[in-house]
Parts: C-alpha cells; sequence; structure tokens
C-alpha cells in the first residue's frame, strides 16, 4: 500500500500550496477537504496524474454455481 503524503508550501505573501501523493482519484479531495475549510478560500485547484486513477480496489462477480 503506498504511502499517503500532503505537503505544504506557505508562501511569503500568505498564500498555501498543497500537494497529495499516494492516493488514487476522488479520495485526494476526500482527504483535504477539511483542512482546505479551516485554511481559507481555494483559489485554484489542479489535478495531478494520480487523480485520473482508479483505486486498486477492484471486484470480480463470482459465478451463482461452483463445481
Amino acid at each position: 500500500m503506498p504511502q499517503k503524503t500532503i505537503r505544504f508550501t506557505i508562501r511569503p505573501d500568505g498564500r498555501v500550496e498543497e500537494r497529495v501523493e499516494g492516493v488514487a482519484g476522488e479520495a485526494c479531495q476526500q482527504l483535504t477537504e477539511e483542512v482546505e475549510a479551516a485554511l481559507g478560500t481555494v483559489e485554484r485547484q489542479e489535478s495531478t496524474s494520480e487523480a485520473f486513477l482508479q483505486s486498486e480496489v477492484q471486484s470480480q462477480p463470482l459465478p451463482a454455481h461452483l463445481n
């Protein structure tokens, strides 16, 4: 399981940049929504390539009758 990391960069003008690593798909937004709400207004969001990956959890239907 990859490590989940949130990196923050605080700029001299007070802007905060946030980068999430090791999280695929929409889970990134769910992970950071509380922090972003506490920080204030989100001016811009950019998705990384990980945001377009699907979760590693996959399901496969089992046959109704196993021999």
